[in-house]
């Protein structure tokens, strides 16, 4: 689920808090690291169990539409609650026990925004779009597919609730619904889906974001005195703060992490600091780290285990 990037992301961010306090405590942001992972776990679930509560209120409504009183002969609740890849879903056991488990947002709690959603889906061109076309399960599974990528994931309402609901999810819910689509056009009706993936792909995904960090941290000082002396020109007050976290971040790993490729490390920070910082970052931080790789390689400081990792 998490990747080495937003590995790399999510220690930045703990970084960043770490500066804003007068005490840089490693345990604390070691912790917030760790729950700051682990958030992006809850967000997953959390956006698959929405599916659950949605299929809820389309049988609702389904109820409520044979009605006499209530009819609407041009809407058919049936195609999302009947829908046989939504079903698989639903009814997928590890998944159903992995949204009990889940406590930071419960959807019965919230109906409001279930409803809101579930208007939003049936009034959608999609959803209408859909209705006209043959039933299979691939009709089904496309069904949820566009409905995802066009009405649920891009509603404001949706994500300031979320964002609300824990800070950390605003830069997690476009790699959670990236995920959601992937794991949706991989649904087969034949066999068991896999719909609770790892949070980390092994172990060392994991040690590797809690090393970054550490060794980040500790030699905060000592990889400062780098940047300041390729930056001559430069107040250091004027080096935007995430571009002098991501240099340092990114000199830890040229000289503390012996296993990831030079390139790989310049081309991560770079793509990082796109999303992240000034529009001019990007090509600052790709000339500081490498320069710096020259030099570390002339004077012998950088040493990278394996072949073509320089």
């Amino acid at each position: 689920m998490l990747t080495r990037r937003h590995i790399r992301v999510k220690v930045m961010q703990a970084i960043y808090a770490l500066h804003k306090e007068e005490n840089h405590n490693l345990q604390r942001g070691e912790s917030f690291l760790l729950s700051s992972m682990d958030n992006m776990y809850s967000l997953y679930i959390s956006l698959m169990g929405l599916w659950g509560a949605l299929q809820e209120r389309s049988s609702q409504m389904h109820a409520l539409s044979k009605s006499k009183f209530i009819r609407d002969e041009n809407l058919s609740h049936t195609l999302f609650c009947e829908n046989k890849a939504l079903q698989l879903i639903t009814t997928n056991e590890p998944l159903k026990e992995a949204i009990e488990a889940e406590k930071k947002l419960s959807w019965h709690t919230y109906n409001e925004y279930v409803n809101i959603l579930y208007n939003k889906i049936v009034e959608s061109q999609v959803y209408r779009r859909h209705s006209t076309l043959e039933r299979s399960f691939q009709a089904d599974k496309q069904l949820l597919i566009d409905l995802y990528m066009e009405v649920i994931a891009p509603n404001e309402e949706l994500f300031d609730f979320l964002a609300d609901t824990e800070i950390t999810w605003t830069d997690d819910f476009p790699l959670v619904n990236t995920l959601i689509v992937k794991l949706f056009k991989g649904l087969r009706k034949d066999k068991e889906n896999e719909l609770v993936p790892p949070l980390f792909k092994d172990i060392a995904d994991r040690e590797f974001g809690i090393d970054l960090l550490k060794k980040a941290v500790l030699n905060d000082e000592k990889f400062q005195q780098y940047l300041v002396e390729k930056t001559p020109q430069w107040d250091t007050e004027r080096i935007a703060e995430i571009d002098a976290i991501l240099i340092k971040m990114g000199i830890t790993e040229l000289l503390k992490c012996p296993s990831i490729p030079v390139k790989v490390t310049l081309n991560e920070y770079v793509e990082i600091a796109k999303e992240y910082s000034t529009p001019k970052s990007s090509v600052f931080i790709n000339g500081i780290l490498d320069t710096l790789s020259k030099d570390f390689t002339q004077d012998g400081t950088l040493k990278k285990i394996g072949r073509g990792l320089l």
